[in-house]
Order: C-alpha cells, then sequence, then structure tokens
C-alpha cells in the first residue's frame, strides 16, 4: 500500500497564533503530525507551488514543524498574508495525487449533504437491474476495481475544509456484498442501504450489494437471478454518469476483470481545464435578463399548513406506447419535442397553482447533463458536468398553446448553450441574493444510455442476460422533482420525488396525475386557435394542491459552557458551524482532561461571527490596561474542517482583550474520531508551549 493510501484517512492540524495582522507580519503555523520531516517538507512544498505569491519557509524547532509565509517580491511588507480558504485547505490536505474545483451544481449538492447530516439517503443515488444467469462474485469485484482504477471520479473524496474541492487519490476499493435471498428482502436492502451514509472525506464512494434469488426449477448451483443494486453520492455522478460505469463493467467482466486499455482520458480533469477556459461575458449577458424574476410563478401549490410527515416520497406514472407515441407526433406538428409538451405541462400546473389573473412569469428547473459540450469526449465522461438550469416563460390564458409550446421549446434552445453555468453564477448576475431558491421544482427529461448490441450479444454467449439498470432517486433539494424516461416498452415514465413535510402524497399524487391528464389529451387538440384558458378548463375538476413552504429557520449565535474549569483556567471555544463532523466536538470532550474552561460557540453560517456581546460571556475581559503576562484567562479556538476559518476570524477580529496570545486549533475534514484526534494532537501541543513560556 502506498504512503497516499495509508494516509488518506489521516487529519491534519495546524495551530496558529494570530498577531493582530500588522503590516508586513507573516502567517506561521504550526504542523500537527502525524508528520515526519518528508511529509512536512511535501506540506512547505504544496503552498509554495501553489500559492507563488508567498515566501513559503520551513523551519524545525524542538521537533515542531512550522510553515512561515510572507509576502514575496515587490508586495513585501505591504499588507498581511491573508489566511484565505485555498490556503488554509492546502494547509491542512492530506497526501494525494492532486485536487480539482467542484462544479457550482457538485458544491451546492455536497453543501446540502455535509449541512444536513441528519437527513440520511437525501443525498445518495441508488440504480439497480437484475443479472440472470452464472456469476463469478470474484470476477465481478475484479471488473468494478478495475473500472475504480481507470477512472479518476471513483477514486475522489470531497474536502470542504475551505473552498470546495474533489481531492484525487491513487487508489479507493470498491464494496462489493452479496446477501443470500433468505437473509432479506429487496425493499429491506434498499431501505437499509440507503440509510447508510458515504464518508464523503475519503476514497470510495461506490458500493454494490447483491441479492440472489431463489433457483430456478430444478437448480442446483447458484441463484439463476440475482438483483444488483448500485450506491454513490448524489454530488459524485449522475444518472447517466452511472450508466456508462456499468457499460463499462461490462467490458470488464467479459476480459476476465480487466477493463482493456488505461486510464481514461478524457475525464473530470479535463471538464474542470474545458471550463477554466469558458468566456462568461456572454452568459454573463444573457442571466442579468434570463434569470426567473422575484415575483414568477415557482411553486407546485398554493400556501397550506405543514403535513407532518417527513421524508422523501416517490410517485410514478405511466403514459403508454401508443399514447407516447401520439403526444410525440402531436409535438412534432408544432416543432416542438415530447420534452417540450412536458414542460409547457409543468408550466401550465404552476401557472394554475399560483391563482394570478392575466399573463405571469413562470419558472421551473430544467436538468442539462453537459454531455454535449464542446468537449472533446464529454458525452463519455462519467462524472457531474451539468447543471439544473431555470426556464423562465410567460403564461397567458388568452394565447395559443401552440406559442407556450414553442415558448418552451425556444427557451431550451437559449439554455443548451449553457449547462456549465451554475446556479450561484446566475444569482450573481442577475442581482439575487446568494442564497436564494430560484426555482421549486425540477423538470428531468432522461435519455440513458442503451447497452450495445455486441456486447449484449458476448454477455448472452456466456449466459448472462441483464436488464437496463433503473433509478431510485430520493433527492428532495425541492420540494418536487419530476423525471421523465421511456421504457424498454416505449411507453414515458414519470417520477416525481417530492419533500413529504412540504407537500403530502395526496397532494404530490393529485398533481402528477393532472400532469399525465393533460399529456393523454393534448394530442386531441390539432387546433392552433386553442388557448391556454381552455386547456386549463380541462383541470377544473381537480384540485390545487397545498404546499407549506419552507421557511428559513432562526439565524444567529449560541454559546454553551459545555465544562466549567478550574477558576481562572484558559478558555477553550469549540466554533461550530455548518459542515463540521458531528461528533467530533463530544469526542473531544470524554478524551480531553485539562482544566480549561470550555465552551460551544454555533453559528448558523461559516462565513459570520458571533456578536461582541456574545463573546463577553466567554469570561475575557474588554479592552483596557493589560494585566500581568499568564495571570489571566486566555482563549483556544478550535475549528474542525469549514470551522477553521471562521475561528482564526473571531481570533483575529474580536473586540476583547487576552492576556497572552489567542491560540487558533484548525483541522482539515474527516470523521467525527479523526477530528477529534486532530483537535487532541493541537491542543497538546498548545498546552506543551504554555509549559515551556513560563519556564523561560
Amino acid at each position: 500500500m502506498s504512503s497516499h493510501d495509508a494516509q488518506a484517512g489521516t487529519v491534519l492540524t495546524v495551530v496558529h497564533e494570530p498577531d493582530g495582522a500588522a503590516p508586513g507580519s507573516a502567517l506561521v503555523f504550526e504542523l500537527c503530525g502525524p508528520l515526519g520531516t518528508a511529509q512536512a517538507e511535501a506540506v512547505a512544498a504544496r503552498i509554495a507551488n501553489r500559492h507563488r505569491a508567498y515566501s513559503v519557509a520551513l523551519e524545525e524547532e524542538a521537533g515542531r514543524y512550522l510553515v512561515r509565509l510572507s509576502r514575496a517580491g515587490a508586495a513585501a511588507g505591504r499588507e498581511p498574508v491573508p489566511l484565505t480558504a485555498e490556503l488554509l485547505a492546502d494547509l491542512l490536505q492530506p497526501p494525494c495525487l492532486g485536487t480539482i474545483p467542484v462544479t457550482g451544481h457538485q458544491r451546492e449538492l455536497l453543501l446540502a449533504a455535509v449541512n444536513r447530516p441528519g437527513a440520511a439517503g437525501r443525498h445518495i443515488e441508488q440504480l439497480h437491474w437484475s443479472w440472470t444467469g452464472p456469476l463469478d462474485i470474484g470476477r465481478f469485484t475484479a471488473a468494478w476495481q478495475s473500472v475504480t482504477d481507470r477512472e479518476v471520479v471513483l477514486r475522489t473524496s470531497f474536502d470542504w475544509t475551505g473552498a470546495p474541492r474533489l481531492v484525487l487519490h491513487e487508489r479507493a476499493a470498491v464494496e462489493v456484498v452479496r446477501h443470500r435471498h433468505t437473509t432479506a428482502s429487496w425493499n429491506d436492502l434498499l431501505r437499509r442501504d440507503r440509510a447508510r451514509e458515504f464518508a464523503l472525506h475519503r476514497p470510495g464512494l461506490l458500493r454494490l450489494t447483491l441479492l440472489d434469488g431463489p433457483p430456478g426449477p430444478g437448480a442446483t448451483g447458484p441463484a439463476a437471478t440475482t438483483r444488483i443494486l448500485l450506491s454513490y453520492p448524489h454530488a459524485l455522478l449522475d444518472e447517466r454518469g452511472a450508466q456508462l460505469l456499468v457499460r463499462e463493467f461490462y467490458r470488464a467482466y467479459l476480459a476476465d476483470g480487466v477493463v482493456p486499455g488505461g486510464e481514461r482520458r478524457p475525464d473530470i480533469r479535463d471538464h474542470v481545464e474545458w471550463l477554466r477556459g469558458q468566456d462568461t461575458d456572454v452568459a454573463r449577458r444573457f442571466w442579468a435578463t434570463a434569470a426567473p424574476p422575484a415575483h414568477a410563478a415557482v411553486s407546485p401549490g398554493r400556501p397550506g399548513g405543514r403535513t407532518r410527515n417527513t421524508g422523501p416520497g416517490r410517485i410514478q406514472r405511466r403514459l403508454r406506447p401508443h399514447q407516447t407515441a401520439r403526444l410525440r407526433s402531436w409535438a412534432a406538428a408544432w416543432g416542438a419535442g415530447e420534452s417540450s409538451a412536458l414542460h409547457a405541462v409543468w408550466a401550465l400546473l404552476l401557472y394554475r397553482a399560483a391563482g394570478v389573473p392575466g399573463p405571469a412569469p413562470v419558472s421551473f428547473g430544467m436538468h442539462l447533463s453537459g454531455r454535449d459540450l464542446m468537449l472533446r469526449g464529454a458525452a463519455d465522461i462519467p462524472g457531474l458536468l451539468g447543471n439544473p438550469l431555470p426556464v423562465t416563460v410567460t403564461v397567458d390564458p388568452t394565447a395559443p398553446l401552440v406559442d407556450l409550446l414553442r415558448q418552451v421549446r425556444d427557451a431550451a434552445l437559449d439554455l443548451s448553450a449553457y449547462p456549465w453555468v451554475s446556479g450561484d453564477l446566475i444569482r450573481e448576475w442577475s442581482g439575487r441574493n446568494p442564497g436564494d431558491r430560484l426555482t421549486d421544482t425540477l423538470v428531468r427529461f432522461d435519455t440513458r444510455p442503451e447497452l450495445p448490441q455486441a456486447l449484449r450479444s458476448e454477455l448472452n454467449a456466456q449466459g448472462v442476460r441483464v436488464d437496463l439498470p433503473q433509478s431510485v432517486s430520493s433527492d428532495t433539494s425541492l420540494p418536487v422533482t419530476l423525471v421523465a424516461r421511456h421504457d424498454s416498452q416505449g411507453g414515458l415514465t414519470l417520477t416525481a420525488t417530492h419533500d413529504r413535510a412540504g407537500l403530502s402524497d395526496a397532494d404530490a399524487s393529485g398533481t402528477l396525475s393532472q400532469c399525465m391528464h393533460l399529456l393523454r389529451v393534448l394530442p386531441d387538440h390539432h387546433d392552433e386557435r386553442v388557448t391556454v384558458a381552455q386547456v386549463l378548463d380541462l383541470l377544473r375538476a381537480g384540485e390545487v394542491p397545498l404546499v407549506a413552504r419552507q421557511e428559513p429557520g432562526p439565524r444567529g449565535f449560541a454559546l454553551a459552557v459545555l465544562r466549567a474549569g478550574e477558576p481562572r483556567s484558559d478558555v477553550i471555544g469549540l466554533v461550530n458551524v455548518p459542515g463540521v463532523p458531528p461528533g467530533a466536538y463530544d469526542l473531544l470532550l470524554s478524551e480531553y482532561d485539562g482544566p480549561e474552561r470550555i465552551v460551544s460557540l454555533a453559528l448558523d453560517d461559516a462565513d459570520g461571527l458571533p456578536p461582541p456581546s456574545g463573546l463577553r460571556e466567554l469570561g475575557l475581559r474588554e479592552p483596557g490596561p493589560r494585566q500581568t503576562p499568564d495571570t489571566g484567562r486566555r482563549l483556544v479556538l478550535c475549528g474542525c474542517g469549514p470551522a477553521g476559518r471562521t475561528a482564526y476570524a473571531i481570533a483575529r477580529d474580536a473586540p476583547y482583550r487576552t492576556d497572552g496570545p489567542t491560540t487558533v486549533i484548525m483541522t482539515g475534514t474527516g470523521d467525527a474520531a479523526g477530528s477529534a484526534r486532530a483537535l487532541l494532537r493541537g491542543l497538546e501541543s498548545v498546552r506543551a508551549r504554555r509549559v515551556n513560556r513560563r519556564r523561560v
């Protein structure tokens, strides 16, 4: 095993004492193990390579490794070195092959997953399919490992210490577990698997679970049919990317467990380079006017009370093949596709739910996979290349329905040039607030890659029959996500995933039924003079759904004393923000036996700061005459992952006095146990430093 593999799960620590950010001052960080001289030199070299505006020096002092950063060249002596998110993340990055920034949509999905750790299963995607015939589990596992060795996206982990990014590793292991049909039911297996969260900070973000079926009539060997479940984080792959990996796995299985050829290129690294080369000026001008206006109708229902339910709901409806063919022909007669017919119907439902008279803008999300980018080989790159983009059209009750159909068609064509634009950029370019939700619903029209006939024939030659993998999604980041896809018989299947806390199962079912009703009857209307109002009148007997709009929770700061400590002892402040590993500070409390007073400083925003009045409750003094050194309390602020920069900002800017330097302990991202151990190493270093100062 390489050193990269051995230390992939290590959580590193730095100890820092802000010096008031005086002009020309350097930033000095103590690197806290487990690091030897070679590893400390590697950290310093990484900082020097990635932050060329600074002069980087590594010093060894009584067994401690200090990294000193100062401005280089003409900038030296002017301004202090800022502790940026990228700099902190690079200091705390364990050994790896490198890092790449996440895409805009990945950032949103990642932060949703790490900021809502209690929402088990909401951020996990699943594919499942049936395998009929002989299955060699050794070759099966080797084939998936070969795919992982070839695809860099499967050897990544996530880091959200600073600016969120993907960390690239030399190797990652694929988890494969096989169950007998007598040990679990399929539904139980799906539920248990979804409840298992991925450790996003570690590589190996893919797992497979196999459930053998009962042997066929007269069978004496392995089960005739095995159901296969593939699970992965939503922030890692989209469904098309996962389907591409399944196809690659088949090739490896047929080749005795090894994918022919070397590592795939292009891959997600090439996609990032392509993104860096995009000219944003045209996109900025487009989204300055194309973003949803603040008064657009976006909700799938009218305001209602809470449903008293929780978790994701999933409802499915189907157009029969002949109905699907009629819808496709009807849309084609007006110069549009069936996806435009679905978008037009969804716009009608949103307009109806708004209950406004006259013309009104309506907005919903449309998912673009990004597989048609002007990037060589983009269609076959597993990853998360696309984005959900907001579509805005004007619904006018007096206008012909075909005008609305052409509106959504043209809007979709306009968006096709911008699958790389994230919601954050759209908010920025259109003057919206950073936390604004652009839409409440998302419509996705999926086209799954078919299994090549040659590949299917090779599997059949070995007695193996497989069906097309089916998706089981529970993404409820929006109140409703509607996914449309064609089944093997040519029918159009619609699957609605909804947040049951905001939209009841009955209301979600009613909405989907109304959508299907319109899709069935639209082909009966061949007259281009049929108006929007006439089509809406077809729904007059249906109830308008009720939606409990999610209100933002209270924002602010909370301080709690966790351990009183000894009289006049120092204060340890545990800074808690979204993204801190749950349980890390609890483990620290159980392991640390120092005399300090320990308090929790909880903020609901990693970029926020506590009010001065809150900091006074730490027991520290207001600005004033300095006491005799080492006679009063001093402050040690601890921050895991994204809380590190917050702890640094508090120590640098807080308007109060401490008797001696305020110390900040910052760790990388990890699990609760790894983060607690990293903080303990930092506290031990601070304690040793304090003892040495007293001796001097």
